[in-house]
């Protein structure tokens, strides 16, 4: 078998292209991609959280695989249990991977309201969401409920990003920290119960892996196409080749928080 090291630029950057990008399963990486993980195990720790939840809502929950992983980690599965996924594919997906559950896939924009009454989760989680609506999420938690998420932090993979697109401006490196989002969490009326940031390093071993990671992680280079970043590509499946893995760093935060009783 012909390994991917001695592969082509043009066979490499089409086996990248080609690869389907719904869901949030990232295992096609394995042997040509690798990404440190969080020391404090988010899915493991939303598993304990959900076994002892009545109620609960993942919110972003993309092809449902994180919220599904938690779910075999716990004992039980709440009585209630709702997530939302506003991509049509991720939907379709988290639908047939959650359903057998029992729990309820709503299609709802990322940006819109969240469609459930008030008060009504004890628990609501995210891993990545893209833009918290900290309203909503106090809106639909029940008093003494819990905002249990991992978001990605400032400058996440932006030796990448830069490659692609240059140095970029400091408001947008910085626009994900941690203390953005206790100050928003808390001016919507949560009470921060842990806040933890951690970069993470992550290694790029071909250019397939890059041109696919740029695909499913759409907002990184937004409007990427292989044709218009072609000569970006080429230079550091160069370099790649020359020096080895290209080296970044994930950037990621858990935030647990609790809307007062009173």
């Amino acid at each position: 078998m012909t390994s991917h090291r001695t592969r082509t630029f043009e066979d490499l950057v089409a086996e990248g292209a080609a690869v389907p990008t719904e869901g949030w399963d990232f295992s096609w990486f394995a042997g040509r991609a690798t990404e440190a993980r969080p020391s404090w195990g988010f899915a493991r720790s939303l598993g304990d959280r959900l076994a002892g939840a009545t109620a609960s809502l993942d919110i972003q929950t993309g092809g449902g695989e994180v919220l599904d992983f938690a779910l075999e980690q716990g004992v039980k599965t709440p009585l209630l249990a709702a997530a939302t996924e506003g991509w049509p594919p991720n939907v379709t997906k988290a639908t047939a991977l959650l359903r057998p559950r029992g729990i309820v896939v709503v299609a709802a924009p990322e940006d819109a309201s969240l469609p459930f009454a008030d008060d009504t989760f004890d628990l609501v989680s995210s891993r990545h969401p893209v833009n918290p609506q900290w309203a909503e999420i106090v809106r639909v938690l029940r008093p003494g409920g819990t905002y249990f998420a991992q978001h990605v932090g400032p400058r996440s993979v932006f030796e990448l990003v830069e490659h692609f697109l240059g140095p970029q401006p400091e408001a947008q490196s910085s626009d994900r920290h941690p203390d953005r989002d206790r100050a928003a969490a808390e001016a919507a009326g949560l009470e921060i119960v842990d806040l933890r940031a951690e970069r993470l390093r992550i290694e790029f071993h071909d250019i397939a892996a890059v041109v696919y990671f740029l695909r499913k992680v759409v907002w990184m280079v937004p409007g990427f196409t292989v044709a218009e970043y072609e000569p970006r590509l080429r230079s550091l499946h160069e370099r790649i080749e020359s020096e080895g893995p290209f080296v970044a760093h994930s950037s990621r935060h858990l935030l647990e928080a609790r809307k007062p009783r009173a």
